[in-house]
């Protein structure tokens, strides 16, 4: 199969975060500048460096801006998701980061992902830090923040990123962080569903393309979590002689039947070969008790989102009117 090129040119910023911003600035259309010079020795290190797993485009009009999509890793439980940021070069670059816009479509599945895009990393100066850990105009790159958003944030346990679990011991929070990873799972899931249904511009093709190739892991995945066969995160990656006895919740299992239904279908869409795939999640064995949380966590936040991209509120108010 041949390679996917993890660099490339495009035309169209219309949808762009930062489309607005940056119009009228001189120093990314004068190629003498320190700026249009540093930007497109950024671009060469971004063609030269990336991984497989992270794709960038830029534009040919507005070389101030990129945008950028990371796959997420296995053994993680974002793995086989996609996640894209909108990146925009200020005036004054490298003196100040990069500004970086994640497309969250409202979830949180992550502390240092915000749902209105807003990305915490010290890297990028928005969270205190480390002088070592901030950006230095000297030996930061656009490369570091992405590798380092992949590999910090989009990580095996991300309820450590948040602070207050960070300064404790782990062991006190194993349970919590696990539940949490079925969160973000789940979460991850339904960002595959928008994406899906609005893929970010000159992406689009991308999406199929991942979904056709990657779409049958996801729904495996769900299965394998919702018998609690495989601990999440963790489906196909050192997993074959797992035989652990996972405990899963009634609400985890419902959360993911809705998950993989969803994906099925929009998965079927894109030309997705699902042979030996059903329409519907099958749980071998149905849970009964309730979490024992309550209920709480991003979940709970999310669902009333989840609804409403999928049309269930309007349901819920016909229903409730009649």
């Amino acid at each position: 199969m041949e390679k996917k090129s993890t660099f490339d040119l495009v035309s169209d910023d219309s949808d762009h975060k930062f489309h607005s911003h940056n119009i009228g600035g001189n120093c990314f259309r004068d190629t003498k500048s320190a700026v249009y010079k540093r930007i497109m020795k950024e671009w060469k290190i971004l063609e030269k460096n990336l991984p497989d797993s992270i794709h960038v485009k830029a534009y040919e009009r507005r070389i101030d801006l990129l945008r950028a999509v990371i796959i997420g890793a296995a053994g993680t439980p974002y793995h086989d998701g996609l996640f894209f940021f909108d990146i925009a070069f200020p005036e004054d670059y490298p003196h100040r980061p990069p500004k970086i816009h994640y497309i969250s479509f409202g979830y949180r599945l992550n502390p240092n992902l915000y749902p209105n895009g807003f990305v915490c990393l010290s890297l990028l100066n928005t969270w205190s830090g480390k002088k070592c850990e901030r950006w230095d105009p000297s030996t930061s790159t656009l490369l570091q923040v992405l590798v380092s958003i992949q590999a910090l944030v989009l990580n095996e346990k991300p309820l450590y990123n948040e602070p207050a679990y960070r300064v404790l011991s782990r062991s006190l929070f194993d349970s919590k962080s696990r539940a949490y990873n079925g969160d973000v799972f789940v979460l991850t899931c339904y960002s595959v569903v928008c994406l899906i249904r609005k893929p970010p511009k000159n992406f689009e093709e991308f999406v199929k393309e991942h979904v056709r190739e990657r779409g049958h892991v996801l729904l495996a995945a769900c299965k394998e979590y919702a018998n609690g066969r495989v601990r999440v995160g963790y489906y196909g990656y050192n997993s074959n002689n797992n035989t652990e006895v996972i405990k899963v919740t009634a609400t985890f299992q419902k959360l993911l039947r809705s998950a993989y239904a969803n994906m099925f279908k929009k998965f079927l869409e894109c030309g997705a070969s699902l042979e030996g795939f059903v329409a519907e999640l099958e749980v071998e064995k149905q849970v009964k008790e309730k979490r024992s949380n309550g209920g709480k966590g991003i979940i709970k936040k999310a669902m009333g989102k989840i609804k409403q991209a999928l049309g269930w509120k309007k349901e819920e108010k016909k229903k409730n009117n009649t």
